[in-house]
């Protein structure tokens, strides 16, 4: 990003009030529920398998990626799956996005992953500009009660 100072840390607990508003920003099957972020984010902070991280511009949140890993039988060993990426609009064509996938594929790559996946119907453009193959479509099914 020119004339900027990004950074990409990860998230802490005193970051909370800010990746909920990221997060409220996310175009969503589903309509962002504070108090289910609350439940989650302590969650998500504590679990070892999970990363999230925060993309900052001098004192300002841009943006966020969070991702799991898990062992897999197709890949021999451990994946990694991003759920959200996250770049405020007026920061998105300026390099925050990459520098969050990147900095996502090392701490992946760190432990042992094999590989990084993710679903996305908007941004195709945008990963594999970032070297990302389209390799198999999407089927979900919404289980129990979608609001809460």
């Amino acid at each position: 990003m020119q004339d900027s100072q990004l950074g990409i840390r990860p998230a802490t607990a005193g970051d909370a009030d800010t990746v909920a508003g990221l997060a409220a920003e996310l175009a969503q099957s589903f309509p962002f529920s504070r108090a289910a972020f609350d439940r989650s984010y302590p969650a998500v902070l504590a679990a070892e398998e999970a990363c999230l991280l925060l993309a900052v511009d001098q004192a300002t949140p841009v943006g966020y990626v969070l991702g799991f890993q898990h062992p897999a039988f197709f890949a021999s060993g451990q994946v990694a799956w991003v759920e959200e990426l996250l770049v405020r609009p007026e920061y998105r064509g300026r390099g925050a996005g990459r520098a969050l996938m990147l900095a996502f594929e090392r701490h992946a790559a760190g432990r042992g992953c094999r590989l990084v996946a993710l679903a996305t119907r908007r941004a195709a453009a945008f990963y594999q500009a970032i070297g990302y193959q389209e390799s198999a479509a999407y089927f979900r099914k919404v289980l129990g009660d979608a609001q809460t």
